[in-house]
Order: structure tokens, then sequence, then C-alpha cells
């Protein structure tokens, strides 16, 4: 049995030494074939060039950009594997100011900042995971809610277009919000999760701009037939896929400027961004921020498209009450900051300054010898261009710092095209409202689309509307009326009036306040409840042709509406917002009730029960302090007491 054994474990020994012997003559084998081709490939280029460099160095370096090539596309191949096409989209970044000064002695600003994006968020199986430029929020959110065109506006003060003319976006008092949604299906589920986008898409902005925009409901929001048509891409015609709605009320503070500065590329650390104090923006008579989305073309043909986000800032400043009676101002004076620098990430940076009236009318320094002429708003205009992408725009002092002083007072222009509204009437029961639009060119008529947008609780009679132009009928060629139902939408009326040459025309309807429930009123009920702004918009006619060719090097502030005709231009006009008084309950009544009752109560009930519970005691009359001293010393001598 011990000889057994042996002769096993000697044929398990010499079994493992085999195994052994054969992987290490492998490795060996294998260690060699990488000495024998290290050895060839490091003794080949031992030969010396003709200038007396080894070629080993060079040989080397091949090879190790040849390895690095090879990683660099095995990481390319996985990082495409990773991300989808459009991550690696390009993105540019512009900014623009554009100082006017006003015939009423104002100065009007307005600042535009556009993010161009080169990719779709709306194609199908398109995933964008990579952010540059373009704000991430707002980018999710035109992806979750299937956007096709996003408009939104915050507006301090209002827009006086006799005195201060068109503004080049306009914008009504609160704030204002349109959406065009994309059509994802051509059923009717499309159509039905509209408004769960729109109510979401709603509350999503709200937070993302510390705003009041989730009081946005179906009470306030309306589905406009004509007035608000895509601005990018796209002739939309299916106004179920739009929803606008207003809040009147709205106010604009700093809590609103924050968020929307941060969607900047260089935020406000750089660029124009450094203007924008809150404590010099909201110190004016008028204030207006806002963002739009939408898809444009990149060229003349739209061979290729992109998504570009402009965030517009108008603001008004009146100099003339703040300087004292001087009629003179500058950057430093209306923001309190001079410029240094453009933003490292923007493409183009200038400032730009209307001087079509220089130098009748006041006198700009530093001078440039960049101008630049523009056809805006239907007239030919003259600007000095500052481009803060120069080394030499800035000076020696390494800063901006513009300056203009007055000569003279200049001609007020009116505007072609010009609405207010009021209210009339008297008591709380029964008004009407009046619109009055006027059509100040001397020798065209031109047609004018209104849309009114009422609360449910006014109730109109759409019977008793009237048009008149210089004391005749005017007949509207087209309406739209959509009847409002108590607490679920409100009333839409649009019309499509001719105005005719130098006219003033009137729209007049007239309505019924409803009484709403007592948890319906707001805080301070009052004050009034707010109606929004009536809508005009308008193909006015132009005094000089306008410019329909494309070019990527216009300015911004006269490429946001695109021009079809070179006779006419786009206007949109926002007339007042209405102050309503509606019938007030007096609910201050429960409190003086209940004053009331608690008083007669207390008083009442206290009594009775003090009665109730109360013990009577006779009470015993006290002797005087001659008596008590002497029983003090009877009653120590034992002495009977004094009574």
């Amino acid at each position: 049995m011990a000889a057994h054994r042996c002769g096993l474990s000697l044929v398990f020994i010499l079994i493992f030494s085999s195994l052994a012997c054969h992987s290490s003559c492998e490795s060996l084998e294998k260690a060699n074939e990488d000495t024998e081709e290290k050895q060839s490939v490091s003794d080949t280029p031992r030969e010396v060039n003709s200038d007396g460099s080894i070629a080993a160095e060079d040989l080397n370096e091949r090879r190790g950009r040849s390895t690095d090539a090879e990683l660099d596309r095995r990481d390319g191949t996985r990082t495409s594997e990773a991300l989808t096409p459009a991550a690696a989209a390009r993105d540019e970044f512009q900014e623009e100011l554009v100082i006017r000064p006003l015939h009423s002695g104002d100065i009007y600003a307005s600042f535009q900042f556009r993010t161009l994006w080169d990719t779709d968020f709306l194609q199908e199986g398109q995933k964008v995971s990579h952010y540059r430029l373009f704000p991430k929020s707002l980018g999710q959110v035109l992806s979750k809610f299937s956007v096709r065109e996003l408009h939104i506006s915050f507006t301090q003060g209002f827009w006086r277009t006799m005195q201060w003319g068109q503004p080049f976006i306009p914008s009504p008092p609160g704030a204002e919000l349109w959406v065009w949604f994309h059509d994802t299906s051509p059923d009717f589920c499309s159509i039905l999760s509209v408004d769960g986008n729109w109510k979401e898409l709603t509350n999503v902005l709200s937070g993302i701009f510390c705003a009041s925009l989730n009081f946005i409901d179906l009470t306030n929001t309306v589905q406009p037939s004509a007035s608000f048509k895509p601005l990018g891409l796209g002739n939309a015609t299916d106004h179920r896929f739009l929803r606008y709605a207003t809040l009147p009320r709205e106010i604009v503070c700093t809590e609103n400027l924050t968020p929307w500065k941060k969607l900047l590329p260089c935020g406000s650390k750089a660029g124009l961004a450094v203007l924008l104090k809150s404590e010099k923006l909201f110190h004016s008579s008028f204030h207006s921020q806002a963002v739009h989305i939408r898809p444009v073309c990149q060229d003349e043909q739209c061979t290729s498209k992109a998504w570009e986000l402009r965030q517009t800032l108008n603001v008004v400043f009146d100099l003339y009450t703040a300087g004292q009676g001087k009629k003179e101002w500058s950057l430093f004076k209306m923001f309190s900051r001079t410029l240094t620098e453009a933003c490292p990430l923007a493409t183009s940076s200038k400032v730009y300054v209307d001087i079509t009236d220089n130098p009748e009318l006041f006198e700009l320094s530093p001078a440039t010898p960049l101008l630049s002429q523009a056809v805006v708003l239907g007239d030919r205009r003259t600007y000095s261009v500052y481009d803060l992408s120069r080394a030499e725009t800035f000076g020696q002092l390494r800063s901006l710092n513009l300056l203009l002083r007055w000569k003279g007072d200049g001609e007020m222009l009116r505007p072609l095209l010009h609405a207010e509204r009021y209210v009339a009437g008297f008591g709380l029961q029964t008004g009407e409202i009046h619109t009055v639009i006027y059509n100040n060119h001397p020798y065209r008529a031109f047609p004018v689309l209104l849309m009114d947008s009422v609360p449910w609780y006014l109730q109109l009679y759409i019977h008793t509307l009237t048009v008149t132009s210089k004391s005749r009928d005017n007949k509207p060629s087209y309406i739209h009326y959509q009847p409002a139902k108590d607490r679920h939408r409100p009333h839409l009326l649009e019309m499509l009036i001719q105005l005719p040459p130098h006219s003033m025309t009137e729209v007049t309807v007239q309505f019924e306040r409803a009484l709403l429930k007592w948890t319906e009123y707001t805080p301070d009920p009052n004050h009034g409840f707010y109606v929004g702004s009536s809508v005009v918009s308008a193909l006015v006619p132009s005094m000089v042709a306008m410019n329909t060719n494309f070019t990527q090097d216009q300015p911004l502030f006269s490429s946001f509406v695109p021009v079809k005709e070179e006779s006419s231009y786009f206007v949109r006009v926002y007339t007042e917002p209405l102050l309503v008084n509606l019938p007030t309950p007096d609910f201050s009544m429960p409190y003086n009730v209940i004053c009331l009752t608690c008083t007669v109560v207390a008083v009442g009930y206290g009594s009775f029960y003090n009665l109730l519970t109360r013990t009577f005691q006779v009470d015993e009359p006290s002797l005087p302090l001659a008596k008590r001293l002497a029983n003090l010393i009877r009653r120590i001598r034992g002495v009977p007491l004094l009574t």
C-alpha cells in the first residue's frame, strides 16, 4: 500500500510539473517575441539622418501619436455611444444695448441677449444631455412640455406711446405668457394634453422666475384665433395649440430680475449685464423684462435650423426729473456702472446710440467712427456703434462711459398707430368699456386686429357692441366671439377693423357686474379688480422700404419680427389695463358683530354669574386707632376689652 501511494504521488508530481513547464515555456516564448519586436523596433531606426538627428525619436513620437489617436478614437466611439449627436451642437451668444434719447427728455435703453443653439428638442428620439450656453432649465422645459414657442414678459409701468413712440418689443403691464405647443400626434389626445401641459408649464415657470404664474388657470386663459401667430418657423393655423394669459396685477421686483440674469451665459459678472443693477432699473418710469424662445433659420434658404433664446430688458429713465432739470445723461448716471469688457462667451457685443437727431438736439461723447443705418418700425435711423470686443473702444482708462448733452427740444413725433381704453358708467351694476384706436397716417387706411379678453365676472352684452369711425358705423370684416362660462373661462372677442386715414375709431360694449362668492374676493376687494390690456395688431404702412433680406449681421433690435413686405411693418400695441369695482360686501360687519356679541355676553353673563357664585358676609366696622391701642394694653393687663 505504501508503495502504491508513493507511485500515485509520483504520477501527480510529474503531471503538475509538466503543466508548470508548459506554461512557463509559453510565457518565455511570448516574452522572447516581445523582446525581439522591441529589439527590431529599437534597432531599426538607429540610423542617423542627414541632419544629424536620430530617427528613433521620430518613430517614438509617431507611435505615441498613433496610440493617442487610437485612444481618442475609442473615447470618441464611447462618447458617441453614450451621447446623442445633439450633444455636440453648436451654439453662439450675442449681446446688444440700444440707447435712444426720447423727445420728452427721457432715455430709452433696450438690452437684448440672444443665444442660438443648433439642435432640435422636438425631433423624435432626440435626447439632449449636454448644455453649454443655452440654459438647461429652459431646455428641459421645451423638451418636457413639447413647447414650440414661448413668450413671457414681466412689466412694471405703462408704455406711453404718444410720448415715447413705439418700443422695439412691446409688452403689457403685469405678466404676459403665450405659448405655442407642438402637435405631437394627429389624434384628439394631443389637443387634450395641451391643457395639462399648460397647467404644469405655468407652475414650472413660476418657480424658475419666482413669479405668481401659478395663478394662471382656465379662468384667465384664452385661445386667440388670429392675434398671435408664431414668430418663428412654421405657419401654424390650429389655434387649439395656442394658450394666452395675462396677470395685470403682477408686481415685478428684484426676485424676478435675479433668476432672469442667471440665465445669461456670463450672468451679471461681465459684458452688458454688469449694468443691470436692480436699485437703478426699478427706479425708472418703465421697466420690462422678457424671454422669447422660438425656432429660427440660420440662413436665407433655411437649410439649417436652430433654437433662439432672446432675453430682452427695456427701461425708460426720467433723467430730467432725477437730474434736477438738467437734460444730460451718462451710463454712470443711469446704471451707476460703466462698461469695462465684453462677455468672453459672446461672439458680438455692441452698444448702439440713436443719433438720428444729432447734432441738432444733442451732443454725444466719446465719438466713434463706426456708424450703422437700419430701418426700424418704418423709419430709417442712424446709430453710433461701440464694439466692446475692440480694445480701442474703452480708451486708455479701460472704461466706456457714454455722455450726452441736450442742445434743444425737438418736436413730438406722433406714432401712426395708438390705442387706449377706459371704463364708463356709474353705479355697481352696469358699465361700458370704451376702446379708442387712432390712425395718424395722413392718407393711408389699414386694417387692425383687436383682441379683448374680459373676465367672466363682467358679463358682456354682445348685442350692444358698436364700432364707429368719424361718427359713422364701421362694420368689422371679421368677428370671433367666445362667450364666457362662470368660473371656467373668460370672454374672448377678436375683430378685424378697417381704420380710415387720420381717424379715431371707438369700440364700445356694455357689461353687467356679477356677484362673487365671499371666498372669491381678493384680500383688498375695495381696491378693485384688474382687467387685462387689449391687444391691437396691425401691418402699418411704412414711409421707408423695409429690408426683407435675411442677414446674420443685422442688429438684434431690428430682426425680432420677420419682415415679409417692403411696404409695411408689424406693430403690436397694448392698451391700459382696466380697474373695475364690483359689488363688495361689508367684510368688516362680521368683525363688528363678533365684538358686539362678545361685549354683551361678557357684561350680561358675567354679572349673572357673579350673583350666583359670590357669598355675602356682614362686615363689622373697624375700631378707631385709639381704641385698638387701648384694647392691646387691656389684653396685656388682662382687663376686659372696649367695644
